[in-house]
Formats: structure tokens, C-alpha cells, sequence
């Protein structure tokens, strides 16, 4: 099993994974607060998967 390695990839894709694992925390945020005023299903989706993506940028899986 071979392991993912960011230094890898084209710098354009390192510098979106740099910028999205910036900016993912505030989207989290407000997703948040949104999911908690008017739930929707496709809320509740976009914020478990937004969800999931930070813990795998947290633990370096990505």
C-alpha cells in the first residue's frame, strides 16, 4: 500500500491543498451554525463530508 505524499503532486495541486485546508475550518463553522437554523438533508450532508475532509487534513492523511 503505497502512502499519499503531498510533495508528490504538481505544485498547483499542493498550493489548492494548502488553501483549501485554510479556508476548510471557517466553512466548517458556518455550515455549522446554517445546519443548526434550518436543517436540510443536503446540509446535513455538506457538513458531515466538509466535516470529514478537516479531520483528514488534522490527522495528515491527506
Amino acid at each position: 500500500m503505497s502512502r499519499f505524499y503531498r510533495f508528490r503532486l504538481p505544485p498547483w495541486a499542493r498550493h489548492f491543498l494548502l488553501v483549501l485546508e485554510q479556508i476548510l475550518l471557517p466553512l466548517v463553522i458556518f455550515q455549522g451554525i446554517r445546519t443548526l437554523l434550518l436543517p436540510t438533508t443536503l446540509d446535513v450532508i455538506l457538513l458531515s463530508l466538509m466535516v470529514l475532509l478537516l479531520v483528514a487534513f488534522y490527522l495528515e492523511w491527506i
